[in-house]
């Protein structure tokens, strides 16, 4: 018996990132959040155009430099606005993408940030980053891919 689908309600986008780098392949990943974080997530507020993926000590994936503002209400039991946050990945699957970190000189660029029924999840990208000259050949090519669409249209 299969689990209906559940909406995704999406929280943060990093719109820069398919400009940035050439994205070789998606995951998604749970967060670990504090009570304070996910109230503020829930209001729509947060960012994660200058995060990262990285890897502690352990060898366990985490969230860097996503900004997720303090909850007012919470008071004294709030957050720290741009905390690491651990994702929840399986060992095994962890441990393949830091070596395809190591070895060839990629990165994990974060890409949505949104909530799929009660949890928040994260969707990121092993990407190699782009030189200007590859931005400026994508850019033309995307322009060509519409020029191609309106002509066909007509």
């Amino acid at each position: 018996m299969s689990t209906p689908k559940t909406e995704r309600r999406n929280v943060a986008q990093n719109r820069k990132a398919r400009h940035a780098f050439d994205l070789l392949e998606t995951f998604e990943a749970g967060l670990v959040l504090l009570g304070s974080e996910v109230k503020s997530l829930r209001q729509g507020r947060s960012s994660i155009e200058e995060a990262w993926v990285a890897f502690d000590e352990h060898g366990r994936a985490v969230l860097m430099g996503a900004h997720i503002p303090p909850y007012e209400q919470a008071n004294r039991q709030n957050h720290e606005p741009t905390r690491p946050r651990p994702l929840l990945l399986h060992a095994q699957e962890a441990r393949k993408l830091r070596q395809k970190v190591k070895e060839r000189g990629l990165t994990l660029v974060p890409l949505q940030l949104y909530f799929q029924g009660p949890w928040c999840k994260l969707e990121f990208a092993l990407g190699r980053g782009r030189r200007v000259h590859d931005k400026r050949q994508a850019v033309r090519a995307a322009e060509d891919r519409r020029e191609a669409a309106r002509a066909i249209r007509r």
